[in-house]
């Protein structure tokens, strides 16, 4: 029997295992679906981590997932943005890779996602800011290096987490490896002005007249004084995202966040916090957000990587990029990513894991090579 025919007859073995399904009859239950997910994903190696843990943090109750191949790695915290928008429904559906070279640590933030319900809203209304929100990193780095035996660990901070991870760079550099920064947010003013002016030169480009109409309505946008109200930025939010300022080429996040709603790491309660947690967090975490301003911050302790968009004008590029030039720091490096906008973990996953470990990883000079 020749070797093609045995694998024939191999192939025909497996078919013949596989459930049969009629096109447009089969249905799931969310809870069916999402079980799909986790046995998929499930981490079987025995060197491997999977864990989600509710921990202290700060006098309050946080939730974190823990996830990798080999506990050896070193540890990635992930440091969502929003604020209150956290990464932990959506990670599944790009982390996987990661898996393989980090411990991965998806961390909702005080105020949000699982960590919203695990907390009375109404106390933790009033600690919420970034001096807070920073201490609490540090402390989820300490409990992180105590449980998994780790000195050191890298932080990645998108967006809002960006503010977060610069901040905690710049103030406790013994606690990291390096600092990564996916759409950093540097000086908030400057880049909201930049930001504002691409959204309606694109609308006018394109001939939007209603949105046109809509940005001119909010000039000068931000204030005279740098001030940037909630009700005008979610405007240039708006038309900068159906313009494609916040994902290159599509004019919405529905394919972003319908990736959450099939979660195996968030029950329907946790899906339902994520709103909650968003107009819990805006008011009093917008001006910090806002009047962030790291330009007179040049000297860093500890490596920074930034992983920038081209087409990024959500926090635009070239004030970052600008800022950059003048950075000191014991490694620094600039990747950009030519097809993405502000949300390359996703525009652009292979590329984003290529260079998370190519140019991340070995600066966690004590930590052993993979497997």
């Amino acid at each position: 029997m020749s070797a093609a025919i045995r694998a024939l007859i191999a192939l025909a073995l497996v078919a013949s295992t596989l459930p049969a399904f009629a096109a447009d009859t089969q249905t799931f239950t969310r809870k069916q679906v999402t079980g799909i997910i986790a046995e998929f994903r499930k981490i079987v190696s025995p060197k491997g981590v999977e864990e989600q843990l509710e921990i202290p943090v700060g006098g309050t109750k946080q939730w974190i997932s823990v996830r990798g191949r080999d506990r050896a790695n070193p540890i990635l915290l992930v440091i969502h943005g929003g604020p209150a928008s956290p990464e932990m429904p959506i990670g599944w559906a790009y982390q996987s890779g990661w898996e393989d070279y980090f411990t991965v640590v998806q961390w909702d933030q005080r105020g949000s996602g699982k960590s919203y319900n695990a907390n009375d809203p109404a106390k933790i209304k009033p600690t919420l800011s970034l001096e807070r929100i920073v201490d609490d990193a540090r402390e989820v780095i300490a409990y992180l290096c105590k449980r998994y035996s780790k000195e050191k660990v890298f932080v990645l901070g998108h967006s809002w987490g960006s503010l977060v991870g610069l901040t905690l760079a710049e103030r406790h550099p013994e606690l990291l490896y390096a600092y990564v920064g996916v759409g950093q947010i540097v000086n908030g003013v400057k880049a909201e002005r930049e930001g504002y002016a691409w959204t309606l030169g694109e609308a006018e480009r394109r001939g939007n007249a209603q949105a046109i109409k809509a940005l001119k309505a909010i000039a000068p946008y931000p204030e005279t004084n740098g001030a940037v109200p909630l009700a005008k930025i979610n405007i240039e939010r708006t038309w900068n995202m159906v313009l494609g300022g916040l994902t290159w080429h599509r004019s919405g996040l529905d394919y972003y966040y319908n990736v959450a709603k099939l979660s195996p790491d968030y029950t329907d309660a946790d899906l339902n916090a994520i709103d909650k947690g968003s107009a819990l967090s805006l008011a009093p975490l917008l001006p910090e957000f806002t009047r962030a301003n790291f330009d007179n911050v040049t000297e860093f302790k500890t490596p920074i990587v930034l992983f920038l968009g081209r087409h990024d004008y959500t926090t635009p590029s070239s004030v970052v990029a600008e800022w950059f030039a003048r950075v000191e720091a014991p490694a620094k490096k600039v990747v950009w990513f030519e097809n993405s906008a502000h949300m390359m973990p996703v525009e652009e996953p292979g590329r984003f894991l290529v260079h998370l470990v190519e140019d991340v990883r070995p600066l966690a000079k004590t930590a052993p090579p993979p497997n």
